[in-house]
């Protein structure tokens, strides 16, 4: 479990592709120091396992199937990356609750610069749509953030210097795509009052 708090700007030094996956090396001093092989890391909002560690480097194996679902596949060496380690128990969640399983790609439409943050515009996949809400979190590229505006097909989120400085949104493009994992408890309420229950009280409703 992570908190959409990006630790560490990091950096792809070697991609290589098979026939169904990719191996990714990547550099990231500050989310390797105490990693160990089977350690989880998220890149880009996507969790990932640690395969090896070296020199403030880790290598993870990255399948077909996160491949299709995610932006990951698009990366190269000199790629940057957000990293973040998973979140410790006990500790203070400064974003809110991600899991690190992208639910679906975005693309920037469109940035709108001010004096002291950004506004960017981000496309919306229709089947995420019900789950983005306005002053809701969404996590873009394993970014934290509170949704601005929701429309159908499309959804703005204001960046502060801060995320500007040390992320990789501080840098897309439009065109660029995104990485977007809506909130779970969204899609756990969904799921119970499709089953008729009553999230308040966890009991079956309609008896």
């Amino acid at each position: 479990m992570f908190t959409g708090i990006v630790e560490e700007l990091g950096e792809v030094t070697a991609v290589e592709r098979l026939a169904d996956a990719s191996r990714f090396r990547l550099r990231g001093p500050v989310v390797t120091e105490g990693a160990k092989h089977g350690d989880s890391i998220a890149v880009n909002g996507v969790c990932l396992t640690v395969v090896e560690t070296e020199n403030g480097e880790f290598t993870a194996d990255v399948m077909q199937e996160t491949l299709k679902r995610s932006s990951l596949g698009a990366l190269e060496p000199g790629s940057r990356v957000n990293l973040e380690r998973p979140m410790a128990l006990g500790g203070r969640l400064g974003g809110h609750l991600v899991q690190g399983h992208v639910d679906g790609t975005g693309t920037i439409l469109d940035r709108t610069p001010s004096a002291h943050w950004e506004i960017v515009k981000v496309s919306l996949p229709a089947e995420l749509t019900r789950y983005v809400v306005e002053k809701g979190s969404i996590t873009v590229d394993g970014v934290s953030l509170t949704v601005v505006e929701a429309a159908a097909d499309w959804f703005t989120i204001s960046l502060i210097p801060t995320t500007l400085a040390l992320t990789t949104l501080g840098t897309k493009q439009a065109g660029d795509p995104v990485n977007l994992e809506v909130d779970v408890l969204a899609k756990y309420v969904e799921r119970l009052l499709a089953a008729g229950v009553d999230p308040l009280t966890a009991k079956e409703t309609g008896q």
